[in-house]
């Protein structure tokens, strides 16, 4: 595979509601909020998961120049419901955002949809020589009652929220050094179990419950032998991202973990891997939320845009979502974007 750039990045979030105003809503209790360790979460008022990925796109593409005859596709990654049946979200942002006649597609690989779509973006580019980039888009909105977003899934809060990332093959501020995905499906039915199959029903389960199926699928088959595989997932991906890259651990300068809540962050990532706290975005997601399949666009955007990397400096980049999958990418900073000020609070847009 050819070398892959990063052209650009952006993020679009609604305000923010603090855990406090969540407890004094009756959003969630105080015991929830403590055990997350989340301080705030995203909130849209109207804007729905599409609108807030076409506007991330438009960010980007102003951030960049990139004119949208050089983007060949567009694939975007969603959570949850995008407002309308029967419809193409990816064909929206294509008309609200880009405004050309590439091919848009929907990737539904839920909170490691984001990294799927740049496995995809890097087979699709090096595939043919005249292919210049590739337009990725997240964007959900988990909207009440269907959706709870402290408590159908307690331990990750969930965020409304847009992302955008441009992959390209000519030139970019970052290159992709190395990418890794790692699926396991004797764990799909972790998001599954409890539910038996049968017709569409929309009104079947009123309110998403992941807990339940979790408790259901362990109950079935154990703690002992759930927990080894999704850890044994996660190792299986960061090791081979950073053996494909050449690097060890103690070479990434920041790494961008997904936004669960603090107990799942600390098991799964700090505790397994021996990570410093300080070393990744937590202090920084915890304010967000989780952003579905935008996690890791979001907090390579916030890395860059905050000034935390700089050229040189090597990012990772960990994603997982239900099915389970696995994904890692490491990036390496080339150059400062035009679009994030100097030392002297300087934008060279």
């Amino acid at each position: 595979m050819s070398e892959l750039y990063i052209a650009g990045c952006a993020t679009w979030l609604p305000p923010t509601m603090s855990a406090e105003q969540a407890v004094a809503a009756g959003d969630c209790d105080e015991k929830l909020a403590t055990m997350t360790g989340m301080a705030s979460v995203t909130v849209a008022e109207k804007e729905s998961g599409p609108e807030m990925a076409a506007a991330a796109a438009t960010a980007v593409l102003d951030r960049t120049g990139i004119a949208p005859g050089q983007i060949d596709l567009i694939l975007h990654a969603s959570l949850y419901f995008q407002g309308h049946h029967l419809w193409s979200p990816a064909s929206y942002i294509q008309r609200a955002a880009v405004g050309n006649q590439c091919p848009a597609m929907e990737i539904r690989q839920v909170s490691n949809g984001g990294m799927a779509a740049v496995e995809l973006a890097g087979a699709y580019l090096t595939a043919s020589a005249d292919r210049d980039s590739v337009l990725i888009t997240s964007g959900d909105r988990m909207s009440p009652p269907e959706f709870d977003r402290w408590r159908s899934d307690p331990g990750t809060v969930y965020a409304d929220g847009g992302t955008a990332l441009l992959v390209s093959r000519r030139s970019g501020f970052a290159v992709l050094r190395a990418l890794h995905t790692v699926s396991d499906p004797e764990l799909e039915g972790m998001h599954r179990a409890g539910d038996s199959f049968g017709p569409p029903a929309l009104t079947r389960q009123p309110t998403v419950d992941l807990e339940a199926h979790k408790r259901a699928y362990v109950a079935a088959r154990g703690r002992q032998f759930s927990a080894a595989r999704v850890a044994a997932g996660q190792r299986a991906a960061l090791h081979s991202a950073l053996a494909k890259a050449g690097v060890g651990l103690a070479d990434i300068t920041r790494i961008s973990l997904p936004h669960m809540g603090w107990r799942r962050i600390k098991a799964g990532f700090l505790a397994q891997f021996d990570i410093d706290l300080d070393r990744t975005t937590w202090s920084w997601s915890r304010t967000i939320g989780h952003l579905g399949a935008g996690d890791p666009i979001a907090g390579l955007d916030h890395l860059v845009s905050s000034g935390a990397v700089g050229p040189g400096d090597l990012c990772l980049l960990a994603s997982v979502g239900a099915g389970f999958s696995w994904s890692c990418a490491v990036v390496e900073i080339l150059s400062r974007p035009s679009w994030v000020a100097d030392a002297d609070g300087n934008s060279h847009e």
